[in-house]
C-alpha cells in the first residue's frame, strides 16, 4: 500500500527516475571508465560536445569531464548512504534507549543530544575533518555525528508513544527482559517515520560532503563534485562548464533525494492514517 501511494505521487517518481539513473551512473562508472579518473587523457580545455571521445569536454589539465563526473556520483553516493547509515543508527538506538528507560538515562541521554545540537552541524564537521585528516571515512563521520540528534528525536518521540502499547504490557507481564522488549519489539516499530528523515540526512550529507571537497577537505584520491567545481572556478569566466557541469550533477542528486523524500512522507502517513 505505501509503495503505491508513493508511486501515485509525481515528485516520488521523478525522484526516483533521476535517483536511479545517478545509482547506475555511479555503478557503471567502472566500467564505462575503467583506470585512474584523475589520468590525463586528452588535451586540455577540450569544449563541451566538440570532441566525441570527450562529450563534456577536459579540465586545465586534460582529464575527462564525463569520468569524474561518473566517479564523482560514487563518492557522493557512498558518502551520503554511509553516513546516513551511520547517523540513523546511532541515533535510533540512543533514541530508543533514552525513551523506554526514562527518567535519569532519558535525561543525561536529551543532554548528550542538547549538547551536539548546539554547534552547527557543518562548523563540527569541519573541524572534526581538520584533525583527523581528509579521508572518505573522516568525512562519513563527520557527517554522522553531525546527523545522528534528528534520528534520535524522532525515535524517543515514537518509543514514548509506543511503550504504552497493550503489546508492551504483555511482553512485560510475561517476564520478557526490558531491552529485548525496547530493541526487538519497539524498535522496529518505530523505525518507518525515520525513514523519510533518512533520505534528508542523505541530501544533507551530499551536500557536506561537496562543501568540504571545495574547501579542500575531500579525500584527495577521490573524485568529488566539490572538488570539481573548486577547480573550474579559476576558469569560470573562460571556461564555466568546469563547475557548472559538476555543480549541475550535485543540484539533480539533492532535488531527486528531497522529492523522494517528499513523497516517502506523504506516502508514510496515508499509510498511518
Amino acid at each position: 500500500m505505501m509503495l503505491r501511494r508513493f508511486l501515485q505521487r509525481p515528485e516520488g517518481v521523478a525522484g526516483l527516475v533521476l535517483l536511479a539513473a545517478l545509482v547506475l551512473a555511479a555503478l557503471a562508472a567502472p566500467l564505462l571508465f575503467p583506470g585512474d579518473p584523475k589520468a590525463i587523457t586528452g588535451a586540455p580545455m577540450i569544449p563541451p560536445f566538440s570532441d566525441a571521445a570527450f562529450p563534456l569536454g577536459t579540465d586545465r589539465l586534460g582529464r575527462d569531464l564525463l569520468a569524474g563526473l561518473f566517479h564523482g556520483a560514487r563518492t557522493s553516493l557512498l558518502v551520503g548512504g554511509a553516513a546516513a547509515l551511520v547517523a540513523i543508527t546511532g541515533g535510533m538506538l540512543v533514541g530508543t534507549a533514552a525513551g523506554f528507560a526514562g527518567g535519569l538515562i532519558d535525561e543525561a541521554l536529551m543532554r548528550v543530544v542538547d549538547a551536539f545540537q548546539i554547534v552547527p552541524g557543518f562548523l563540527l564537521a569541519l573541524a572534526f575533518v581538520s584533525v583527523t585528516g581528509p579521508t572518505l571515512t573522516a568525512v562519513v563521520i563527520a557527517i554522522a555525528l553531525a546527523a545522528w540528534t534528528a534520528p534520535a528525536r524522532l525515535a524517543r518521540a515514537e518509543v514514548l508513544r509506543l511503550r504504552r502499547a497493550e503489546f508492551v504490557a504483555a511482553a512485560r507481564t510475561m517476564g520478557e527482559h526490558p531491552w529485548r522488549i525496547a530493541f526487538r519489539d519497539i524498535l522496529p516499530l518505530a523505525l518507518p517515520p525515520v525513514l523519510a528523515l533518512a533520505a534528508v540526512i542523505v541530501a544533507n550529507a551530499v551536500l557536506t560532503e561537496s562543501a568540504l571537497s571545495f574547501l579542500g577537505l575531500g579525500d584527495p584520491n577521490a573524485v568529488t563534485w566539490g572538488g570539481m567545481i573548486a577547480e573550474g572556478r579559476n576558469q569560470i569566466r573562460s571556461a564555466a562548464y568546469l563547475s557548472v557541469i559538476p555543480g549541475l550533477a550535485l543540484v539533480t542528486t539533492v532535488i531527486s533525494i528531497y522529492l523522494c523524500a517528499d513523497a516517502l512522507a506523504e506516502a508514510m502517513s496515508g499509510s498511518r492514517r
